[in-house]
């Protein structure tokens, strides 16, 4: 690991001045929160930060009601919102999407602010020897004609198809979430939907956050009806594995006629996916194995496959129809 300077300022609105280039006291870096993904990188020179501000303690941390809404503060961990009764008993998929992800001792480690700006798994970025136009802007994309068994085939282009890794996004991204973020300009609000940016021909810009922003929160507002709610998770083995294709998905129901869907997918995509046309497919529709495989189609109507991994197109519309089944068989006492 490359040699880099640590440092553990006072406040939230001080740290973003230690890595701001543009203030007197600016040094550029990193943020360390959890460190589970900045450290990680660090260790295999993908990244090197000629330094690391300490914002562990300076995030708030918890669940709580606010507004109307439920705000989660950015430096609560995994393991602590997994079993928060707000997430639990209320909206299960942001549950379940956590508990699926990642092993215990990441959970207990990992926070929600890092959490989904965790970068990708994709094996050629985190080869420095490799081509990687998101590494290295301009050096092309190996996985195009490579092993890309793992990787994308929504929101993909020439220039990239790494997948976003992340499991928690994929959940967040059903409900109207706002991101509450601090930085140079002061503080301000971001909605979920347009924190991540498709790959294009800028693959190393990845999200809206300016280089010194620094995410402290969410507030989220769950609908009534986020009790039926599930993520469901297709991974080469059962525990602390990287989805090979995910679902996360809401039911607004009355008897057997869909009033809503929300649909997220993990996975399959370069960024969290909402599957909005199959969403709007579903609305008023009763559900069937037959409508919830028609969804699963429109879902993945512009998806394209790159070889190793044109398997995640069938594998993509079915993990639709088993989310769809699962949420659809919930009571409101989130027993099947």
């Amino acid at each position: 690991m490359k040699s880099f300077a640590y440092q553990k300022p006072a406040s939230a609105q001080a740290a973003v001045g230690m890595v701001d280039p543009m203030s007197a006291a600016g040094q550029g870096g990193a943020f360390l929160a959890g460190g589970t993904t900045v450290l990680d990188l660090m260790k295999l020179h993908v990244l090197t930060p000629d330094s690391l501000t300490d914002v562990k303690t300076l995030l708030p941390a918890g669940i709580e009601e606010r507004d109307g809404a439920l705000y989660v503060g950015a430096g609560t961990t995994m393991a602590a919102a997994a079993e928060h009764p707000a997430f639990r008993d209320r909206a299960p998929a942001l549950s379940d999407a956590l508990w699926k992800a990642a092993s215990p001792q990441l959970r207990n480690v990992a926070t929600l602010g890092g959490n989904v700006l965790q970068r990708t798994r994709c094996p050629y970025f985190r080869d420095v020897a490799s081509a990687c136009n998101k590494r290295e802007p301009g050096s092309g994309c190996a996985a195009t004609e490579g092993v890309n068994r793992l990787l994308a085939v929504l929101g993909t282009s020439e220039d990239c198809i790494a997948t976003y890794a992340g499991d928690w996004a994929n959940a967040l991204i059903l409900f109207d979430t706002q991101v509450e973020v601090t930085g140079p300009e002061g503080d301000r609000t971001i909605a979920f939907e347009d924190l991540h940016t498709l790959p294009g021909d800028t693959p190393a810009v990845e999200t809206t956050l300016g280089d010194a922003d620094l995410i402290t929160g969410y507030l989220i507002d769950l609908p009534d009806w986020a009790w039926r709610s599930v993520y469901t998770k297709v991974r080469d083995r059962e525990s602390y594995a990287f989805a090979v294709a995910s679902a996360a998905v809401a039911l607004d129901m009355e008897e057997d006629t869909i009033r809503e869907a929300r649909i997220g997918l993990g996975g399959v995509a370069t960024v969290p996916w909402r599957a909005r046309a199959a969403e709007d497919y579903l609305a008023g529709k009763t559900l069937t194995e037959e409508t919830g495989l028609e969804a699963g189609r429109i879902a993945f109507a512009d998806a394209r496959g790159w070889g190793h991994n044109d398997f995640k197109i069938p594998l993509g519309q079915q993990t639709i129809l088993r989310g769809l089944m699962e949420a659809a068989a919930l009571t409101r006492e989130g027993t099947q």
